[in-house]
């Protein structure tokens, strides 16, 4: 029987999974974002750490050595079975991270994605041939994997991000210990579950439930760890880097974001501000890619925030697990106390709320502010929340300017109906993705994904074929007859 079902039971024990078999010790009640309580938690101790280190080693030998279609294949199969238990995940993700399960249902979708997409990657696997000016000699490369890769994830995707981190990983002949954010570690369970159904060894993915102080730290230093991705805030991602620099251990951030909308005066307000309010407000705003800025010059400013403020007073909020809500609930009370304050601080600076405060936490309106300096606080935060600040600029050229002023630089959208505009913007903008017309949220599996600036380390992209590039080295061969 699966780790983790019935919530609503409240007897349900999450624990972590080193060489198939369930691990953990002392256990602590898993709040949901209301404070009810969603499961237990069985949490793994830093004994656990050496040995999923010691799993993952005996079990990556005969993993890599599996020919990569049929390592391709476990993935496949196991995008099948998620497909499958669909509403099960959904369910988990809407209990524990509190996003509503049509959200939901969108993340596991992605999740299939990613399998399917690094599963067909698997036929792909293969290194080049090099010409040379010697008779009798051959020239060619191959990628081999790393070994063991510890892989750190956020609550805000607790399945999307473990299957577009593990599936690049897996597929590539790595072994895997997995971390989840403590505050959703359900998903990443059942996915190792699913991977095992799908056929894969015991050992080769591994997960360890626990704290990131601890246990999370005790993978990123633990010399049997080859190399670290992680996704997280750009204070925690700056440690793991120095730690893994120490002792040479690869590394891959993926850190925070402060992304900005331009909306030019040939864009229609109606049609930019559904945009808008589906980047800023959808997911409650809890997403790296959310918009939390937006730049437009004068000519459609007053009409855009119009029509924004009536899209954000159109949301419904409510509790994840009700088809009728729009947004569900922040991840706990401490986010709304984070929210909130990021709000209050911009009104003390000047901000208009056009959106006023009514709901408890951990609930928070879609907020829409307005009156801003440029060089207020709430543009230099990932405000992480519903809340998205609208700045009247002069043109383009402010407005670009603007959008690269920020620290971060994760992804810049424009709205506008003009290509010389559009393709001004993509030249000039410095962020990791650019798009037009199109919200700042959301990517597909094929096409490369990470940040510049606060946002990334920028070594290594995730997602599309690109990804596996972390998680391989290429070995010369020179061969002589």
């Amino acid at each position: 029987m699966s780790s983790v079902r019935d919530r609503t039971s409240n007897t349900s024990v999450i624990a972590g999974r080193v060489n198939g078999n369930r691990v953990g010790g002392s256990t602590r009640m898993l709040h949901g974002p209301a404070g009810d309580v969603v499961a237990h938690v069985s949490l793994c101790g830093v004994e656990d750490v050496d040995a999923a280190v010691k799993a993952a080693t005996d079990a990556q030998h005969a993993w890599q050595r599996t020919p990569a279609p049929r390592r391709g294949e476990v993935l496949s199969r196991a995008a099948a079975l998620l497909a499958q238990r669909r509403g099960e995940f959904a369910t988990t993700i809407t209990l524990e991270e509190g996003k509503t399960l049509r959200e939901a249902g969108a993340e596991v979708d992605r999740a299939i994605d990613y399998l399917s997409f690094f599963g067909a990657e698997g036929w792909r696997l293969a290194g080049q041939e090099f010409a040379n000016l010697e008779p009798n000699l051959r020239i060619t490369s191959r990628r081999e994997p790393l070994g063991v890769v510890g892989l750190i994830t956020p609550w805000n995707f607790p399945l999307a991000i473990p299957a577009w981190k593990a599936g690049p990983a897996l597929v590539a002949g790595n072994a895997v210990i997995l971390k989840p954010a403590l505050e959703a570690p359900g998903p990443s369970v059942l996915l190792a579950e699913l991977l095992e159904a799908a056929g894969l060894p015991p050992g080769v993915l591994n997960v360890l439930v626990g704290d990131g102080g601890t246990i999370g730290a005790a993978v990123v230093a633990h010399p049997g760890v080859h190399a670290i991705s992680f996704t997280g805030s750009t204070e925690v991602g700056r440690h793991v880097a120095a730690v893994c620099g120490q002792r040479m251990a690869r590394v891959q951030l993926e850190l925070g974001g402060s992304n900005a909308t331009v909306v030019l005066d040939d864009a229609d307000p109606v049609s930019a501000a559904d945009v808008i309010a589906r980047s800023a407000f959808g997911l409650t705003g809890q997403a790296c890619t959310a918009t939390s800025r937006v730049y437009c010059t004068a000519g459609i400013a007053a009409s855009l925030v119009e029509a924004l403020v009536a899209r954000a007073r159109s949301l419904r909020l409510g509790d994840g697990t009700d088809p009728s809500a729009d947004i569900g609930p922040l991840v706990s009370t401490a986010a709304h106390e984070r929210v909130a304050d990021i709000v209050d601080t911009a009104v003390r600076q000047g901000a208009v709320r056009h959106t006023p405060r009514a709901a408890a936490p951990p609930f928070f309106e879609p907020t829409v502010l307005t009156g801003l300096r440029p060089d207020a606080r709430i543009f230099e935060t990932e405000v992480f929340g519903p809340v998205v600040a609208v700045v009247e600029v002069s043109g383009l050229e402010e407005a670009i300017a603007c959008v690269n002023a920020s620290r971060y630089g994760l992804v810049a959208s424009i709205l506008t109906n003009s290509l010389a505009a559009a393709q001004t913007f993509t030249d000039e903008v410095r962020a990791g993705t650019v798009k037009v017309n199109e919200t700042t949220t959301g990517n597909q599996p094929n096409v490369p994904f990470g940040g510049l600036k606060d946002s990334s380390n920028a070594a290594f992209k995730e997602q599309g074929a690109v990804a596996l590039d972390f998680y391989t080295v290429s070995k010369s061969i020179y061969l002589r007859w």
